[in-house]
């Protein structure tokens, strides 16, 4: 496979991973909000269907072929993995991984109805792939340590700029 081709898939990858990463949160939120309804019993089990379907069809398989084709990329591209930005973006890996498994027990605890998040939590927890995202893509591209702070700064300022609208849009909802 050459290079390019190589590339390319990595990246269509890593945009489907994310998609799922930014979509299961919302499903949670989904899920909570649903219980404090009286037709909830509907709702959860198709709620639970449309988690399961978007985790095991495309949130796994593209974790995986991402973490396989990224491999594959850096040793064709014989990246040296000592770099500050090569072991940052590692990092930033590391611990989207672990999001996604922490996402995973997450649907697993609503299917058994254990709910340890307010829906504002899971809303809160669903901006992490955000942040991590924005780290991992300065990182890519600059491949320096300070263009990634840099991102992240602006990025959050932008979440600060967005978590306040989302609590005066709630308030409003909620007034209504």
């Amino acid at each position: 496979m050459d290079y390019n081709t190589l590339k390319s898939l990595h990246i269509i990858f890593v945009v489907t991973w994310f998609a799922a990463l930014f979509y299961m949160p919302r499903l949670f939120v989904y899920d909570i909000e649903a219980r404090r309804k009286t037709e909830s019993e509907i709702l959860l089990n198709q709620l639970r269907v449309m988690q399961r379907r978007l985790w095991f069809g495309i949130a796994w398989p593209s974790m995986v072929l991402t973490l396989i084709l990224g491999t594959l990329l850096a040793l064709e591209m014989q990246v040296d993995f000592s770099t500050s930005w090569f072991v940052w973006k590692l990092a930033f890996v590391v611990l989207l991984t672990i999001y996604h498994i922490a996402c995973h027990a997450i649907m697993n605890e609503l299917a058994r109805n254990e709910v340890k998040f307010s829906s504002q939590g899971m809303r809160i927890w669903n901006e992490i792939p955000t942040i991590l995202l924005f780290g991992i893509v300065f990182l890519v591209v600059f491949k320096e340590v300070f263009a990634m702070w840099k991102g992240l700064l602006g990025l959050c300022a932008l979440i600060a700029v967005l978590m306040t609208a989302i609590i005066l849009y709630r308030k409003l909802r909620e007034r209504s």
